[in-house]
């Protein structure tokens, strides 16, 4: 459920949050690289470390205020899973959503970049293999699974661990590293570093990230068909009234 914080301070926290997450991301894989220079296992293990504890305390502080969405897909599929309720997330309010989050994106490479003294520029990292468009496929429509699944079953107060937990082990068990948001991806494209992206395969990478979503979204409806409410990661919606409750209460 949004909370009573209005459109401003909402796109802040959204802003905000992604920064953060992005800045946790690409810091922490520069340090990774400069601690453990000749362990690439070691440097994703000091890399995914941090951004699992970096995202489970951001969704703590701003769930409240935004819903915590810090992903483009996750906010379309927030606002189209609830587009016939009064608590779910205003259409006008996607588009300045994803801005507000892509704009963070990108700034969080670059405050991460200027924290450890590396030039500003763009990544010159490919990542252009069908395998790896796959795996974006698989951990994109695992996050909107387990998103979605929360919120549906009035466990969202679970998301920060949860979403925590499933970003750390899809790190390892997808080709890619679960990049798994679009946002992130186009962030990531602003740092030559461990974490970086070229911006020539951004395209393909959003793409099969909107395809996973499509998928987890699909997963969702099959096996969470009746709502408790989609809500996000601040908790679920309110309880709508029975029958018997709206002829009570009607005038």
């Amino acid at each position: 459920m949004l909370m009573s914080a209005n459109l401003p301070r909402r796109l802040l926290a959204e802003f905000l949050g992604t920064m953060l997450l992005v800045t946790a991301v690409v810091g922490s894989g520069i340090m990774a690289t400069r601690l453990s220079p000749n362990d690439v296992g070691l440097q994703l293990l000091e890399n995914s470390t941090a951004t699992v504890f970096a995202l489970a305390v951001l969704i703590v502080i701003l769930g409240p205020l935004s819903g915590a969405h810090f992903n483009p897909v996750v906010t379309i599929a927030a606002w189209w899973s609830d587009r016939h309720g009064r608590a779910g997330l205003p259409g006008s309010d996607v588009g300045p959503y994803i801005v507000a989050q892509t704009c963070g994106a990108i700034a969080g490479s670059m405050l991460a970049n200027a924290m450890f003294g590396v030039a500003q520029g763009l990544s010159a990292t490919g990542r252009d293999e069908p395998r790896l468009w796959l795996a974006e496929v698989v951990a994109t429509a695992g996050l909107l699974l387990l998103v979605f699944a929360l919120t549906r079953t009035g466990r969202a107060a679970l998301a920060a661990p949860a979403v925590g937990a499933y970003i750390g082990a899809a790190y390892w068990f997808t080709s890619s590293t679960s990049f798994a948001n679009p946002a992130v991806t186009i962030g990531r494209a602003f740092t030559d570093t461990f974490a970086g992206i070229a911006p020539a395969s951004v395209p393909a990478f959003v793409a099969a990230q909107v395809v996973g979503a499509l998928i987890g979204v699909g997963l969702v409806l099959a096996l969470y068909p009746a709502s408790a409410g989609t809500g996000t990661a601040a908790g679920p919606a309110p309880r709508q009234p029975t029958r018997a409750e709206a002829a009570t209460a009607a005038p």
